[in-house]
């Protein structure tokens, strides 16, 4: 049987992640306190550093630093297992509840990030300190992993796989801490870790399939004019809305595709549009941003490519330019999970942790994408797990199941060190 945590580790670590604000501008021209992963950031840092578990930053863009820590296994030869933990979270615009203001009732702790994914990231702390005092075997070095970036482009989890991917004299100067810690003594070989476990809110089971996804913005542009005389210009929101109702025929069609799929059929959204800057005035631009989800094993680039061909038959000889995706990842696909040759799959060995735990966690496949399809794409074979429903990610009265925390720390710690 795993051991019993203390719960207020777990509440007051959770509370001072949310009471951090780190929201992601989600590609909009937006500034303030609440912006960017810089306040977590220097929280792991420090508590880091206070703990004695040694750490590194590694900056990603202006004030987004990933953050990594490490913990040695007291067994030899034992493989590197990365726990990954995005640090931002989607906007707070619209709460009905104070977004950084962290509060507990009925067993429950609200606030913007509880759920996705600072509960997540809280487990993971506190199990991480638990197994630094544990007197049980580690099996395996742990590499605590916190991703800038996850909710918009996945740049944090890219950045991390860049320092196994690129050679050494490809990686940026500022990459070596980052890297000197996450191969330590093996950072001549610059092998990859062996396997991931990425933190999203699961309800505790194990996601070992989910969806990629590619994001793009269009620009249908027009000619601006008087809309006293609306024939002297180009009127951008009528090629934009032909555009639209092929992308809404698109959507449907593709519902139809892989219908049996685990993970769901592939689908198709557009998420924003902004045009026109006066009514009366002609517009002369309309951007929307288009969100593609595939399955595991469709590509992203075809996709794409998929939905550009629908617009154009549909507007003909309107001006429509598409930009570079502002985010491409494949699915993550059900893989052989295991350990090695003898060991049974990762997934399972994390369902074994579980129920000694009391917890009874199932494999599943999701709907939604993570940075465990990076990681995988870049070699490292990946689940995803943590506490918390995806019903409650992004809401706007946020909340975890402070249980589910505890639990998953629990789990985290008996994966490592079995008792």
């Amino acid at each position: 049987m795993a051991d019993v945590f203390d719960t207020s580790d777990t509440i007051d670590t959770l509370a001072d992640l949310v009471r951090r604000p780190s929201v992601n501008p989600m590609g909009r021209d937006v500034s303030g306190p609440e912006y960017l992963e810089g306040r977590v950031s220097d929280y792991l840092v420090h508590r880091f550093s206070v703990a004695g578990i040694p750490w590194a930053r590694q900056p990603v863009a202006p004030s987004r630093d990933n953050v990594f820590a490490r913990l040695e296994a007291t067994l030899p030869n034992a493989p590197v297992l990365v726990w990954d933990a995005h640090q931002d979270t989607v906007p707070a615009d619209g709460m009905s509840i104070e977004p950084f203001a962290p509060l507990v009732r009925d067993g429950r702790l609200y606030g913007r990030g509880a759920c996705d994914v600072k509960g997540g990231m809280a487990a993971m702390l506190v199990a991480l300190e638990k197994l630094r005092v544990c007197q049980r075997p580690r099996q395996a070095t742990v590499v605590f992993s916190a991703t800038v970036n996850e909710e918009f482009g996945f740049s944090g989890v890219k950045a991390l796989a860049r320092l196994w991917t690129e050679s050494a004299s490809g990686l940026l100067p500022a990459d070596g801490p980052a890297r000197a810690l996450l191969f330590g003594q093996s950072v001549a070989t610059g092998l990859p870790p062996s396997f991931a476990i990425v933190a999203e809110p699961t309800d505790l089971d194990v996601v070992t399939m989910h969806k990629g996804a590619v994001r793009w913005r269009m620009r249908v542009h027009g000619r601006a004019c008087h809309s006293a005389f609306p024939e002297r210009g180009e009127n951008a929101i009528y090629p934009a809305g032909r555009a639209i109702l092929a992308l809404e025929q698109l959507a449907s069609e593709l519902l139809a595709r892989h219908p049996e799929h685990p993970c769901g059929p592939p689908t198709l959204s557009i998420g924003t549009i902004h045009g026109g800057t006066g009514v009366n005035l002609v517009a002369d631009l309309v951007v929307l941003e288009i969100d593609r989800r595939v399955v595991p094993g469709e590509s992203p680039e075809a996709a794409r490519s998929e939905v550009i061909q629908r617009i154009a038959e549909a507007v003909g000889s309107a001006r429509v330019e598409h930009d570079a995706p502002f985010l491409e990842s494949p699915g993550l696909p059900d893989a052989d999970l295991a350990l090695n040759d003898r060991d049974s799959g990762l997934s399972q060995r994390l369902i074994a942790a579980a129920a000694a735990c009391g917890v009874l966690s199932k494999r599943l496949a999701a709907r939604y994408g993570t940075n465990a399809s990076v990681l995988a794409s870049a070699g490292v074979r990946s689940v995803v797990f943590g506490p918390g429903s995806i019903a409650q990610a992004h809401t706007a009265d946020e909340w975890i199941d402070l249980n589910q925390v505890y639990k998953a720390a629990e789990i985290l710690v008996e994966m490592i060190a079995p008792s």
